[in-house]
């Protein structure tokens, strides 16, 4: 065999191969690969309970205006949810006609869904009211307002839901026991003036305030306890905001008041263990609406 004819026999013998080989590679069956093994979802980092500085500054600035102010009023209107036997909660609303001069006089006049009452404090005896049913329980007060809200509260279940807004101390009186506090960011639809939102909570209560960008007042407060179930919301809008305005003389006392029919100024249903703390900015969810102190 010469050697141009032993080039092309290698030459067929190759390509014979190279067809074989495919012909059975193509005759097996094709190995599917296994799938890979998903890998873990990283854990979700815990969520870390922080007081933002901002916030914090925020509250710091509204309770320093507030406690500057020798005299203020205001008006403050509440809704709160209440559970309803057919599932759905019904909304309560009551407004608080506020006025008071430090450190010893306050007058609140409260018409709102249920009974009308008024409650007058001068330094030296507190009153709480009922014009419908013209009673009038009237106690000894202490000097000074926060001392006689203690005592309001204590002796005859009387609470308001801007409390810790009106005493000498109200930067003590929000931020005590506060494990978290952030700036939500700016409103400029509450109170018809821009708002900084800001949000805390302790181990009681989550809020959410709306404070005034320029003048620094509380506009709007919202609560919802922690041990509560429903997680019932209750509100409040505060404004027509008047500091250091003169105020009458005979602001704090009611003649008409003086001269009702007296009653025990006494807890509607029993009593507050002494050194028991005023309720802050809403009563809990679970309490029933609030009784008057002049009720039966």
């Amino acid at each position: 065999m010469n050697r141009k004819a032993t080039f092309i026999l290698s030459v067929l013998c190759a390509a014979a191969s190279v067809g074989f080989a495919a012909s059975a590679s193509a005759a097996e069956p094709a190995k599917t690969a296994k799938p890979a093994k998903p890998a873990k979802a990283a854990p979700a980092p815990a969520f870390k309970m922080v007081l933002e500085p901002k916030a914090m500054e925020l509250l710091k600035a509204a309770s320093s205006k507030l406690a500057a102010a020798k005299s203020m009023s205001f008006t403050a209107t509440e809704s709160f949810e209440y559970p309803s036997k057919l599932g759905p909660a019904i909304l309560y609303s009551s407004r608080y006609d506020v006025t008071l001069q430090r450190p010893d006089k306050l007058k609140i006049v409260m018409p709102g869904d249920g009974p009308a009452s008024e409650f007058y404090y001068d330094g030296k005896t507190m009153m709480a009211y009922a014009p419908a049913e013209n009673l009038v329980a009237v106690a000894d007060a202490p000097p000074t307002i926060d001392a006689t809200l203690q005592k309001a509260y204590e002796s005859a279940a009387i609470y308001y839901p801007f409390t810790d807004l009106i005493v000498a101390d109200p930067y003590t009186a929000l931020s005590e026991g506060t494990t978290l506090a952030f700036y939500i960011g700016p409103s400029g639809v509450v109170g018809g003036v821009k708002t900084d939102m800001v949000a805390w909570a302790n181990d009681d209560v989550f809020i959410q305030i709306w404070i005034g960008a320029d003048d620094k007042l509380p506009r709007r407060m919202r609560a919802v306890y922690s041990a509560d179930p429903l997680r019932l919301r209750h509100e409040v809008d505060i404004s027509n905001w008047q500091l250091d305005s003169p105020i009458a003389a005979d602001a704090f006392t009611s003649e008409k008041a003086h001269a009702a029919k007296s009653i025990a100024f006494e807890h509607p249903v029993g009593k507050t263990p002494p050194g028991g703390k005023p309720l802050p900015l809403t009563k809990p969810a679970k309490d029933a609406p609030a009784k008057s102190a002049t009720k039966s």
